[in-house]
């Protein structure tokens, strides 16, 4: 008996998840698989585990990217640290050694916070 596209698409689950993890399109996806953009669609309507894989894929980057851009509406602050190479007497080599160490802020981002809120709130927030 010969194996189907399906069979060997189905062997590739946990590939297909991490693709659209790592954001590749569905067209992207689907060249990777050696598959049309059509099949890949008939494939994401007739098995659930398919279109399963590329959700939970695909949650996991916009959440990521939803608190990024939460992060840089609302303004944040970072440790800048500066290292150098000192030759340490005692073990006779060199080691990195913190010589600096900055707090800093970025500033709230107002294009951001107008993204969020005509997205989260558009009855409120619309021009």
């Amino acid at each position: 008996m010969a194996i189907s596209k399906w069979d060997e698409i189905k062997e590739k689950l946990n590939m297909i998840e991490c693709w659209a993890r790592d954001g590749l399109t569905d067209e992207q996806i689907s060249n990777n698989l050696g598959i049309s953009t059509t099949t890949f669609y008939d494939y994401k309507n007739k098995y659930l585990e398919f279109s399963e894989s590329l959700k939970r894929g695909k949650e996991v980057v916009d959440y990521e990217v939803e608190n990024a851009l939460l992060k840089r509406a609302l303004g944040y602050e970072y440790k800048e640290i500066t290292q150098e190479s000192r030759w340490n007497k005692e073990k006779q080599e060199y080691e990195m050694v913190v010589t600096k160490e900055v707090t800093k802020q970025v500033a709230p981002d107002t294009t951001a916070q107008i993204f969020w809120l005509k997205n989260r709130k558009p009855k409120d927030w619309r021009d």
